[in-house]
């Protein structure tokens, strides 16, 4: 005989095989789940992206007062798993770049970028140990910020999927 389901077991179902999809599909494009968070734990985040991080060193003014170093992620492959109501943000100049951190620690695990708005800048060594297979530093002019980012052919597609998940 046939037995129905409540529609929520029936949506949380639904919603569980789309996101183990996802991430056989992710994981078929070399990318592999990356976890991190700041130093106190109250912010906690996971993300899809290669073991292999490509991590720019800029030297604008607050990237070398903070020496943050960061690989950038398209939005749709990062996920804030806990610490939301934790996290403050700073803005200058421009206002475009979102300067997040931890209100506990003061740690920024994680920024968006001006040179990327719709993706994250994501600190490598906020990541917990075990996903990174290797770790390439390119320099970037943040001090002439306008003809660095003219000059630059690939940062702003970084933020882009280039995966049809």
């Amino acid at each position: 005989s046939l037995f129905l389901l409540p529609e929520r077991t029936v949506l949380w179902v639904t919603d569980r095989l789309k996101y183990l999809s996802t991430c056989f599909s992710r994981e078929r494009d070399g990318l592999v789940k990356h976890t991190g968070g700041c130093h106190c734990g109250a912010v906690r985040f996971e993300l899809w992206s290669a073991p292999d991080l490509h991590v720019f060193s800029c030297n604008c003014s607050i990237c070398t007062k903070k020496q943050n170093l960061h690989f950038i992620v398209p939005k749709s492959q990062f996920t804030l798993l806990q610490g939301s109501d934790n996290i403050t943000t700073y803005t200058f100049n421009t206002h475009m770049a979102k300067h997040t951190f931890c209100k506990t620690c003061g740690v920024q695990s994680f920024y968006t970028p001006r040179s990327n708005p719709d993706g994250f800048g994501v600190a490598p060594h906020c990541l917990d140990p075990g996903t990174v297979s290797s770790v390439t530093v390119e320099d970037f002019c943040g001090q002439n910020w306008e003809e660095s980012m003219q000059k630059h052919q690939t940062i702003r597609s970084m933020s882009k999927q280039t995966t049809d998940t």
